[in-house]
């Protein structure tokens, strides 16, 4: 058998009918976006709906990538032009597209002075970043100068660098977007970039300050990373061989800050949401999304499941998830105007449940230390504060502390030895030595006598049972 011909603008004659195809004339459009951090999430998400907003009359709206590091997602996308495909993966249906919103690919170490050159186009009005978190050098209420200094190349070295050249040229300034899973990420890039700019040029500060804005996001998809068998797969139902390709699933959540410095997409026309302030969406998926996720995870991995839709279709897990998303999370949250929760938690069973996207609850699991304040505890005290029991919680975070124990799947948490240490003395001491202001999770959250008793039942229950 033949093997399919490589994905190209040559060969998209090739492409199988059922997939749909960009409603624009992509060789008319001009970059109007720079990304900075190109990987399969922005692919999956940004891209998506920059693509469905030119979809939808919106022009010059095209993106040049750059990848900060690796040459991967340059070389794979280059030989197609930019083209590629999002295989759409839900319960009942799959849905193959082709995203044609990504013009080219820079890769920076290797082509600085171009990176430099689009970020001070006169056509580029937004820059866009997914980066990982250590990439804003964050320290206190700035950024750690010397790590930034000593680290060379970074976020913030590029945009400083655009933003003078675009200064010197007479340009407006530009549309900051941080799409990174931070709390406050907006808010985040403005300060760590105001920081660094106050110690290379302060009159460039003041430039960016008045001429810039950096509004706050809030993005929501599950994006897996695409394996070899994923590859075969799209090549067999395309037509065509894409190594670019990326899979997620149907649903997405974009929440953006309405705080632009010029033009912009009409990205709310094609799904996302324009908002005031995106703390509430935030606080949402915190406690309801990532909350629930943890508690699958744990819950999940002490009976012996591998992913999220096993662990939602548990008779003895569905009841405690649900309610501590629905009640114990939800009552802590104060919904911006028109925000939905109770079709936003449907919404997530649903996403749990789906089959076609299996999600391993181990890669959840990791970095449980990081995550389990934000998640559980901090709803653990807003809901004592108001008098308010939480059963549903107390119970994934006993399973949180059998799973730190070393039940049921190997502990991944940069805290590993602490948790574990926090068992020496057994079943009676563990709950003190984790929670309280003086535990190893410090928040300010102390377990009642009633919790405790919560916990340690809990605990002793499952030994029994083992």
């Amino acid at each position: 058998m033949t093997a399919p011909e490589r994905l190209s603008p040559a060969t998209l004659g090739l492409l199988s009918e059922g997939v749909a195809r960009p409603a624009y004339d992509r060789d008319a459009q001009q970059v109007g976006i720079v990304h900075l951090g190109i990987g399969a999430f922005h692919r999956a998400h940004q891209a998506v709906f920059t693509d469905d907003a030119m979809a939808a009359g919106d022009r010059d709206w095209a993106i040049t990538g750059v990848s900060l590091r690796s040459g991967q997602v340059r070389d794979a996308v280059a030989p197609q032009d930019g083209l590629y495909l999002v295989d759409e993966r839900g319960a009942e249906a799959e849905h193959l597209r082709l995203i044609g919103a990504v013009r080219q690919v820079l890769v920076a170490p290797e082509e600085p002075h171009e990176v430099r050159r689009m970020l001070a186009a006169p056509t580029t009005r937004i820059v866009q970043l997914t980066v990982t978190e250590k990439a804003y050098f964050r320290s206190g209420a700035g950024i750690d100068i010397a790590a930034v200094e000593a680290t060379g190349a970074t976020i913030y070295h590029w945009l400083a660098d655009g933003l003078a050249q675009r200064r010197a040229q007479g340009l407006d300034g530009l549309t900051l977007i941080s799409c990174d899973n931070l709390a406050n990420n907006g808010a985040v890039l403005e300060r760590g970039l105001a920081s660094w700019l106050d110690v290379q040029d302060p009159s460039l500060r003041r430039w960016f300050e008045a001429e810039c804005t950096c509004p706050s996001t809030m993005v929501d998809r599950i994006v897996p990373a695409t394996t070899a068998d994923d590859l075969d797969r799209i090549a067999v139902l395309a037509g065509v061989r894409d190594e670019a390709a990326v899979v997620t699933e149907p649903f997405r959540q974009w929440v953006i800050e309405d705080r632009f410095a010029g033009p912009r997409p009409r990205w709310e026309a094609v799904g996302a949401q324009l908002v005031s302030a995106v703390a509430p969406y935030e606080a949402a998926k915190l406690r309801m999304l990532n909350g629930a996720h943890s508690a699958l995870a744990y819950l999940g991995l002490l009976r012996a499941h591998e992913f999220v839709h096993q662990a939602i279709a548990d008779g003895e897990i569905w009841p405690v998830v649900t309610t501590l998303m629905r009640d114990e999370a939800a009552a802590t949250l104060i919904p911006a105007s028109g925000q939905d929760l109770h079709a936003y938690a449907d919404a997530l069973i649903a996403r749990f449940a789906n089959t076609a996207l299996p999600h391993r609850l181990a890669q959840i699991a990791m970095d449980g230390s990081q995550k389990i304040p934000q998640r559980w505890l901090e709803p653990l005290a807003i809901n004592a504060s108001h008098g308010r029991a939480s059963p549903a919680t107390l119970t994934a975070l006993a399973a949180f502390l059998r799973h730190v124990r070393g039940d049921g799947a190997a502990v991944n948490d940069p805290l590993r030895r602490e948790l574990e240490s926090c068992w020496d003395a057994g079943r009676a001491a563990v709950v003190e030595r984790m929670f309280g202001p003086s535990g190893l999770l410090h928040h300010d959250w102390s377990p009642s006598a009633d919790d405790r008793r919560q916990l340690e039942a809990h605990l002793s229950r499952w030994d029994a049972a083992d």
